[in-house]
């Protein structure tokens, strides 16, 4: 069982206590950091130090490719002919009777007219819309039995990142940072990324450490000269001004500390500070992508307008896992976009045209580099799509059974876990909740999802609520 961290005493005047007043840009104090010894970097990283796992991992990061708004399963890896023949009829009465999230009742059932083929040496079924990933199904392994509680976006999209359908607990990426630490200490353990500016569903909720300190939240990272928000030094701040700021918000924190040793926002702070400091080195360099190859940049799509956004944020994520970083998570689709309640049609083919070259490139290049061995890659949303209509050409939210894949890490390619039923309402075989899934993903990172515990408030708390177990089949 790991032991929570949540107060460290300081050595009084080091290198943290004094950057930690850099509350508003970290050049004045450049030089001073870069003179310190390796000693005060290897005790700078503090809660965030590399730590054993509780077993042998089979994957050293982890990369979530999650489809915000939820893809629908039946149209890209769970084909069902029998929705087809039915379609446009009410849902058999053998099902019962299902009232959609929406509040739809008695719903025809909307058809799937995908072209379906069975692809690599495993024979896996992909729909023409991801005609790159179906390239690579000899590596993936497909879930199509996944089973999620919440119906709405926000409780749906909660789950999948924290275990919980109501907010306040940490996510995945924060727990396994947390049982893990970082093996690089001038990046963060935990990178978010988008493709757009849209506003995610719950927004940094889904990345944030909840009860934990909040040096275990993920960083969001974006384009750009600025690829880290506020990490520059503002322009026209000298050296005078930086240094009576320094002075100030020392004492500052210096008195709130003594006077609130067991609180642990200004430990995190300290951190952050410090962690704000050494990116500023080598987080430009990771997120530039000029000396990249023009045929890497084609093996992601970036040289092609509907797929350069996707393209890129998966090339970085690569370069992330490369340097070090523990856990990168990407929203596709950032703003519920994958949420088709009409439409469908147009809207799952752009985005799935969008993301599909560049993640089979991911895999592909992940694969070529050495990396995926130990590299676990997952792709999925919050939820499914219902087979019955909705507005006539769209699909409201299925949590009940929808399909994700997991790829690298230890995870044997080319097979297809679970199934749904006829029509693909429901997980009938081969269940896995989002408790297992997460489990899954903590066991194949070397984790225990009940060996690992934070106390709060007295309180063990563990990643999946004390539910689920790991699929170990997953391994082959």
């Amino acid at each position: 069982m790991l032991d929570p961290r949540c107060h460290r005493v300081e050595p009084a005047l080091s290198r943290r206590d004094w950057l930690a007043t850099a509350g508003s840009g970290f050049g004045a104090v450049a030089l001073s950091a870069l003179l310190q010894s390796e000693a005060h970097s290897a005790e700078s990283i503090g809660p965030l130090a590399p730590r054993k796992p509780h077993r042998k991992p089979t994957a050293k990061s982890c990369i979530f490719l999650f489809m915000e708004g939820g893809p629908s399963h039946m149209d890209t890896f769970d084909p069902k002919p029998l929705l087809n023949k039915l379609a446009g009829k009410p849902l058999p009465a053998s099902f019962g009777t299902v009232i959609t999230p929406m509040g739809e009742y008695n719903a025809p059932l909307l058809a799937s007219p995908r072209t379906w083929k069975q692809y690599g040496q495993s024979g896996t079924w992909v729909s023409e819309w991801l005609p790159h990933t179906a390239g690579i199904v000899d590596d993936i392994a497909v879930i199509r039995s996944c089973v999620a509680d919440g119906i709405n976006h926000s409780a749906g999209v909660c789950q999948m990142n924290t275990g919980s359908i109501i907010g306040g607990r940490p996510s995945l990426g924060s727990w396994v940072t947390y049982g893990l630490g970082t093996e690089n200490q001038n990046l963060p353990a935990f990178v978010v990324m988008q493709d757009s500016q849209s506003q995610v569903t719950n927004g940094p909720r889904n990345w944030s450490a909840g009860f934990m300190p909040a040096l275990y939240q993920g960083t969001r990272i974006q384009g750009g000269s600025e690829p880290i928000p506020n990490l520059n030094t503002p322009e026209g701040v000298v050296e005078a001004q930086q240094r009576g700021k320094l002075d100030f918000l020392n004492a500052v924190n210096r008195r709130f500390a003594s006077q609130h040793p067991d609180q642990t926002e200004l430990d995190a702070r300290l951190t952050s500070y410090e962690l704000a400091f050494r990116m500023q080195a080598e987080a430009p360099q990771v997120v530039d992508l000029s000396n990249e190859s023009a045929e890497t940049e084609k093996l992601y799509g970036i040289d092609q307008k509907e797929t350069a956004g996707m393209g890129r944020l998966c090339l970085l994520a690569r370069r992330m896992v490369e340097q070090g970083v523990r856990f990168v998570q990407i929203y596709h689709g950032a703003g519920s976009k994958w949420d088709a309640h009409s439409k469908l049609e147009s809207n799952h083919s752009k985005l799935c045209h969008s993301m599909d070259l560049p993640v089979a490139g991911l895999i592909r290049d992940l694969k070529r580099r050495g990396l995926l061995d130990d590299t676990l890659v997952i792709w999925g949303g919050e939820f499914g799509r219902t087979p019955m209509s909705e507005k006539g050409d769209g699909r409201d939210h299925n949590p009940t059974g929808f399909t994700m894949w997991m790829a690298g890490g230890g995870v044997k390619g080319g097979q297809t876990i679970g199934a749904t039923d006829e029509i693909g309402l429901r997980a009938t075989e081969e269940k896995l909740h989002v408790h297992d899934l997460h489990a899954t993903v903590l066991h194949l990172m070397g984790l225990d999802h009940m060996g690992l515990v934070y106390k709060y408030k007295g309180r063990p708390e563990r990643p999946t609520l004390n539910e689920g177990e790991p699929y170990t089949a997953i391994t082959g």
